[in-house]
């Protein structure tokens, strides 16, 4: 019985730096998509502030461009990355229940296991 909660506690160890690592890709990409918003969103107020001619940057060229086609442009990126982030943000808080719930199994399988030698644990 020793070595099958050795095996359960190995198994959740797993499965909690999985989450872990899940938790760590989606921090990443929520930090990539709010710098892409900000760029978006200094643009767009750029954009609205000129009264100027507009130009954009196209592979290896600057090509003129209409300014309120930019700006419906600008906010359509805009609000794209604001549904990805709060996308990014579900699963975040998902992984965060999940992983909290974990920890709790595995410390209860390990206080189970041995419940004297709590001071040895890592």
């Amino acid at each position: 019985m020793n070595s099958s909660l050795d095996e359960e506690a190995q198994h959740k160890l797993q499965e909690l730096q999985i989450l872990e690592h899940n938790l760590q890709n989606i921090l990443a990409q929520k930090q990539v998509f709010q710098m892409e918003l900000n760029e978006s969103l200094n643009a767009l107020e750029e954009v609205k502030k000129s009264s100027e001619q507009i130009y954009k940057m196209v592979g290896s060229i600057i090509v003129s461009v209409e300014k309120n086609s930019t700006i419906k442009e600008l906010e359509e990126k805009k609000k794209l990355l604001e549904m990805r982030n709060e996308s990014l943000t579900k699963q975040e808080q998902l992984l965060e229940t999940k992983a909290r719930e974990l920890q709790q199994e595995l410390k209860k399988t390990l206080d189970k296991k041995s419940p004297s030698s709590n001071g040895r644990q890592k």
